[in-house]
């Protein structure tokens, strides 16, 4: 079996853009006629570079190549170049390549993916979702009262939530992140987080884990303040309190609270994972596997976390093919704990499969087909090109200047 063909889409996704601005994933197909579909997430650069890359790497190490040979393949790309060390970009694109050679293998031996490697540990997964705006984008104006800045709203669409079925949800009341953080929390952010726990734990009571998210923004010394007003609500963990680049600066918070860290959709590769690991920066896993590495390396993450009695909960902001990667990786580790999705998987992420990822009751289920147990819509990825030029998530652009009088 050789690898053939590489095709590439880059789908715009359409107002309210749950899961970013576009989706790329890409097509692999061998000589034989298998086809395969993984997801990149490499956004860095604009997603016409990012093509540019998939299209070098796959002419460069997997044209003509048996899509078995996970490990090699994996090295070729990962150390070509005088390389061998973390980088996003190339493991961004490293990850798409990887999940689709995945999918073709589970093809052609007629068995999902996570029969693969080891088979099932659980017949359904735990999932929880962001609290989104009940209507309108996705970004709403920030001017006007809305789930993401007022917990009043946050909690009736927290009880819209549970209504459906889930029992965790994700929320992050902070304030912006920045390209300057990490930063002091001001005195407004601090009431903020703490009026949103206490509204949602209030709405909620114990039928639901909160999910306190924040985008690596604080200091040490201001993550340590923010975890003294979380405290009280017990929410099921503390994402990213500092950036992701010290574990050591994250494992100081951490020894701070009784609040798990979360940690992880940054980091690429199993090396900078056994830096959380080793440091005791995180209690929680979260790596995308869309950017990490692949399945295999995300497997290898599990199994390196499994021995620290640290769990796993797959990160995802991107589109329904890194979804179906999650699945199938879940359903085959032992530490597993939960699982993002997408609110229940619908709307445009649901029409852009054929057969959608199922969801019921707060659970994800397992699919019944080989591979990623998915197939790509074509007609409906070609008809949504994403032609804008902003990038997958925006930072806040503050200025230098701006960044200084923060608080």
């Amino acid at each position: 079996m050789k690898l053939s063909e590489c095709e590439v889409f880059i789908i715009g996704n359409p107002p309210p853009r749950k899961g970013g601005r576009y989706f790329i994933v890409v097509k692999l197909t061998t000589a034989c006629g298998i086809t395969g579909i993984g997801e990149v997430y490499a956004h860095a650069f604009g997603p016409k570079v990012v093509k540019a890359m998939i299209e070098d790497v796959f002419a460069r190490h997997f044209e003509g190549a048996d899509p078995h040979r996970i490990e090699h393949l994996w090295r070729l790309t990962y150390g070509t170049g005088y390389t061998l060390r973390p980088d996003p970009s190339v493991t961004g694109v490293l990850s798409g390549l990887e999940v689709a050679c995945w999918d073709i293998i589970g093809k052609s031996a007629d068995k999902p993916i996570c029969d693969l490697l080891g088979g099932r540990c659980r017949d359904r997964l735990r999932s929880y979702t962001y609290i989104y705006p009940s209507e309108g984008d996705t970004y709403p104006d920030p001017s006007l009262p809305n789930a993401y800045n007022d917990p009043d709203i946050a909690a009736e669409r927290a009880l819209h939530y549970l209504s459906l079925g889930f029992t965790a949800l994700k929320f992050d009341p902070a304030g912006d992140y920045t390209v300057y953080d990490g930063h002091e929390p001001s005195m407004a952010d601090l009431d903020r987080s703490e009026r949103f726990c206490r509204a949602l734990r209030e709405a909620v009571g114990t039928r639901a884990d909160l999910l306190f998210g924040t985008h690596g923004q604080f200091t040490v010394s201001g993550a340590k303040r923010m975890a003294r007003r979380l405290e009280p609500y017990d929410p099921l963990w503390f994402e990213e309190p500092v950036p992701p680049d010290m574990p050591e600066a994250m494992a100081e918070v951490q020894r701070a609270t009784s609040v798990p860290v979360a940690t992880g959709e940054r980091l690429s590769t199993k090396w900078e994972f056994a830096r959380v690991l080793e440091t005791g920066a995180a209690r929680i896993l979260q790596p995308q596997i869309a950017r990490v590495g692949g399945i295999l390396e995300t497997k290898k993450i599990a199994a390196m976390a499994e021995a620290k009695y640290v769990q796993l909960a797959p990160h995802l902001y991107c589109g329904p093919v890194g979804g179906a990667a999650n699945v199938q990786l879940s359903l085959c580790i032992p530490n597993f704990l939960i699982l993002e999705s997408i609110e229940r998987w619908d709307g445009f992420h649901s029409k852009l499969l054929k057969t959608p990822i199922r969801w019921e009751d707060g659970y994800v289920l397992p699919p019944d087909s080989p591979g990623l147990g998915i197939e790509l819509d074509e007609e409906v990825a070609r008809a949504h090109p994403y032609e804008g030029t902003e990038q997958h998530l925006i930072m806040a652009g503050e200025s230098p200047e701006a960044a200084a009088g923060r608080n």
